[in-house]
């Protein structure tokens, strides 16, 4: 495959300061690079040209940016050129800054670890496509729980042709099946040499997130294979991060946990505002690395992922929503920020609480288990006595006007994000009610 040269040197970079990166990037992946185009060169004009830039495909008047009155009106605490003028591919400066900054802050384990500046993608889902595109190639194996997003399907299997290859979640006294995860590592990563892994946490649907125990476990599983001669790229997809609701929980990105083990592990960070910071329409999002190096290289090294990852923004949106981007470093620079997180934090806790306590009568056992649960938006239960999961959901909805997900067999999502705490109750009953019909 012919390169172009500055791909050439963006993989030399990569080999010098760790071959087993360099190797796990898929063919697209290698051969990404940043162009020395139209946005690198406006980016120079810039910072540089002080009379006149004619260089992007923007309009301006008496050198502003050009706009409608009548947009600007409803966005009047920003200025034209924060709200309508484009964003570099790698995102906003300042917001990238500004977003790790809070990962150290957020994950105690990255103390001492260094991490990528964070890239940012249009919100998680556009994250892990740029990710599959950079490090999956067809038939590579993608290792997952059993419980999972249903978009990890189209993205992965359809669009990318990756082989999903799933291990049970729980076992059977519904503890996290770690004995699982790393025998479907170790098949995976004897028949290919490289594995990756997906984890997500707190999981969706099922609202779980490993002990603090159990996280340490899992990074330990991750290790075991990594020193089997495996390269090990684990994905992990912190959507629903921060809200953990019970004690001896992980708290912190299981990213921090498996960070540093070995080099032969890549570990990737998708987060963002988006459920963290109740912003679902803004679609912002970041990409962020985290790897051993060779010698003085780390830097280098993680410059030469970013600009990899920066092309593959330009190659597919050209680049995130400069607005969005200004509205949440604008939310995380505000006095009242971690007061207002907080604040929403309580009432999310109060609707899990409320669910365990409703659950907790012995009536329902006789038509549904429940799945651990203990964090995030969502909890699952599993339906008894033969009941199939998309029966009773349109049961559900059509005679009683609820709407919950079948997400598979006899499993039933259910959002209590959207649930009122003082709802929760009424919840419940119709749904035991609605189980009981088809007994």
């Amino acid at each position: 495959m012919n390169l172009n040269p500055i791909a050439e040197n963006l993989n030399n970079i990569l080999k010098s300061s760790n071959s087993y990166i360099l190797d796990m990037l898929s063919e697209t992946g290698t051969a990404l690079f940043f162009p020395k185009g139209i946005v690198t060169q406006s980016a120079e004009a810039k910072e540089k040209a002080y009379r006149f830039d004619a260089t992007i495909g923007m309009a301006t008047e008496k050198t502003k940016t050009m706009y409608l009155p009548s947009i600007m009106e409803l966005l009047n605490a920003l200025t034209p050129e924060e709200a309508l003028t484009y964003a570099s591919s790698y995102g906003i400066k300042p917001l990238r800054e500004a977003w790790k900054k809070s990962e150290y802050n957020k994950n105690i384990s990255l103390a001492g670890k260094k991490i990528s500046l964070p890239v940012v993608t249009n919100a998680i889902t556009h994250g892990l496509s740029v990710t599959a595109d950079m490090w999956l190639k067809p038939n590579d194996i993608l290792v997952l729980p059993d419980k999972l997003w249903g978009n990890y399907n189209l993205i992965f299997r359809l669009y990318h042709k990756v082989k999903m290859e799933t291990f049970p979640l729980f076992d059977n006294n519904f503890k996290f099946n770690i004995s699982a995860f790393e025998e479907s590592l170790i098949r995976a990563g004897n028949a290919q040499g490289k594995v990756t892994a997906l984890l997500n946490f707190p999981n969706n649907p099922t609202g779980y997130t490993p002990t603090v125990k159990e996280a340490d476990e899992l990074a330990d599983a991750i290790e075991r294979v990594a020193n089997m001669g495996i390269n090990i790229v684990v994905i992990v997809d912190d959507a629903y991060f921060g809200l953990i609701f019970e004690d001896g929980v992980l708290r912190e990105s299981i990213f921090a946990k498996i960070h540093g083990r070995h080099p032969r592990i890549l570990c990737i960070k998708l987060d963002g505002p988006t459920k963290e910071d109740y912003v679902w329409g803004l679609r912002v999002g970041f990409i962020t690395y985290g790897a051993l190096w060779n010698g003085e290289n780390q830097k280098l090294a993680y410059d030469a992922l970013e600009q990899k990852t920066g092309a593959a923004v330009r190659g597919t949106i050209s680049n995130a929503c400069h607005l969005s981007q200004e509205v949440v470093l604008k939310a995380m620079s505000s006095n009242t920020y971690s007061e207002e997180k907080q604040h929403k934090y309580e009432i999310m806790k109060s609707r899990l609480l409320e669910v365990k306590r409703i659950l907790s009568d012995p009536r329902f056992n006789e038509v549904w288990d429940v799945y651990p649960f203990n964090s995030g938006y969502f909890m699952c239960i599993r339906l008894k006595n033969g009941l199939d999961g998309e029966k009773f959901r349109v049961h559900l909805l059509e005679k009683y006007g609820v709407g919950v997900i079948a997400s598979g067999g006899s499993d039933i999502r259910i959002a209590f994000s959207c649930l009122d705490t003082d709802k929760i109750k009424e919840f419940f009953e119709i749904m035991l009610k609605a189980a009981n019909e088809f007994k």
